[in-house]
């Protein structure tokens, strides 16, 4: 009897080691380095936007001087870009259906590349809007296909070298692009479901994940889920009616609500003033009281310095906190920022002598203003409306989305020194301040958080 006691007391011990041990909350899995490098790469696409914006801001000055140009050219000059961007965005959404994401992102490199090369040997105002109309086709394509997959020279030529160097970023991008894999879901639109689970296996964290992925996709695009051959047949669809009739003419509430949403957003995004702060930040600060080239010039980089540091911090936010959170309070701080702004410039406006702290505020609160909107507004637009249509309706669904934002940019940043003489620069900015708490507003009414869902489940939390 006394050798089966400890027997006893020993059976009882080993599953209680067992419970405890299953009760442990299992490691989360290492991030996928592959998937992490596509996606930055893939991101990488804004810059060929980013870097005319940011170049565009600070070469208008010399541009204006050497081609002897008036108020009214620069602004179209500046502007006029996001209009010709439709040209590609329309067209992105077709030709990434028919050539795939990938290949569609080197064309957006090459037609750029292109354009920044017409418009670093343009001799004149014509010229020079030639390499504008190309370049802009380039970033159309390149806005459209990302989220669906980032003074000392002699003045006749430092704006020339400062335009045409970007087709440098283009060449590497496109080069880069070719290392990257298909996107999988294309893949599998096209009936390919060996290549999709190839690169499945490769982005996924675990092969549980890879098929729970490739699951959801098959679904999404029709495919019967005992159908594991490499390559099914897909019906083709008729080249997009019943898309667009979808989309726009017999929508479900749910494809309203996500096609009011990304629209929704995109409007916001530019008519809250941003391109008119980025593109004429030398205005601006001229308006406030400094006169001199290079002081500008300095404080126009230190708007684009503010913009590209506020953006990588909301790259550890975004997930952390959330969508809908980081945006409400983005929006909130544009607000705040773009009321200040507005206070400030009118403030020097009715002086006709220097006031310091009236120069020191409107500063800081341009800077503010760009900080805000980097941390939220700038970079979920973009990952939010790319994230809520489904499978069948996102190039469509995206590329309407883009035009909407390049007509709202196009419209903004061809008007803003119009606007500017005719209500004041104070004037302009208490406008946008409006805007900004309409689009408060509107993103607390309609936008459910996204965080945590994949691209298949999202569609469950509209309408």
């Amino acid at each position: 009897m006394a050798d089966r006691k400890p027997e006893q007391n020993s059976g009882f011990d080993k599953p209680n080691k067992l419970a405890i041990t299953e009760f442990d909350p299992p490691k989360p899995p290492k991030r996928n380095k592959y998937a992490f490098a596509c996606a930055m790469l893939a991101s990488m696409t804004s810059v060929l936007l980013g870097y005319d914006i940011g170049v565009m801001s600070g070469v208008q000055i010399y541009i204006k001087r050497d081609l002897d140009c008036s108020d009214t050219q620069i602004e179209i000059l500046v502007g006029i870009l996001n209009l010709y961007s439709l040209v590609g965005s329309a067209a992105a959404g077709k030709t990434s259906d028919w050539i795939g994401r990938r290949y569609t992102i080197v064309f957006a490199g090459a037609i750029f590349f292109v354009g920044a090369i017409l418009m670093g040997f343009a001799t004149n105002y014509a010229f020079l809007m030639v390499g504008r109309f190309v370049a802009g086709i380039g970033v159309g394509y390149a806005l459209m296909i990302a989220p669906v997959y980032t003074a000392e020279l002699p003045l006749h030529l430092g704006w020339r070298l400062m335009l045409g160097i970007g087709a440098v970023p283009s060449i590497f991008l496109a080069l880069g692009v070719l290392g990257m894999p298909e996107s999988p879901r294309w893949l599998v639109t096209q009936g390919r479901l060996g290549d999709a689970k190839i690169v499945l296996d490769k982005t996924s964290d675990s092969l549980e994940e890879s098929k729970l992925r490739l699951a959801d996709i098959k679904e999404a695009a029709g495919i019967p889920e005992d159908c594991n051959d490499d390559v099914v047949q897909v019906p083709k669809r008729n080249h997009g009616e019943g898309i667009w009739r979808e989309l726009l003419v017999h929508p479900t509430p749910t494809v309203r609500h996500i096609l009011i949403a990304a629209v929704g957003i995109h409007f916001f995004q530019q008519a809250s003033g941003i391109d008119a702060v980025v593109l004429y930040s030398p205005k601006i600060f001229e308006k406030a009281g400094i006169v001199k080239d290079t002081p500008k010039l300095l404080a126009t980089i230190a708007v684009g310095f503010v913009k590209t540091i506020f953006i990588l911090v909301a790259t550890f936010f975004l997930d952390k906190v959330g969508r809908r959170p980081l945006l409400l309070s983005s929006v909130a701080g544009m607000i705040v920022s773009l009321m200040g702004l507005g206070v400030g410039l009118t403030v020097v406006d009715h002086y006709d002598h220097k006031i310091s702290w009236a120069i020191a505020f409107s500063i800081a609160m341009t800077l503010s203003y760009v900080a805000f909107f980097s941390i939220g507004m700038g970079p979920i637009t973009w990952v939010y409306s790319s994230e809520i249509f489904p499978l069948r309706l996102r190039a469509q669904g995206c590329s309407m989305g883009v035009a909407m934002n390049r007509v709202v940019s196009g419209v903004i940043s061809m008007s803003f020194l119009s606007l500017s003489k005719g209500i004041t620069f104070g004037g302009a900015f208490f406008l946008f301040t409006g805007i900004a708490m309409v689009a408060f507003v509107f993103f607390f009414t309609l936008f459910p958080e996204t965080q945590g869902r994949n691209l298949e489940e999202v569609e469950q939390l509209f309408g």
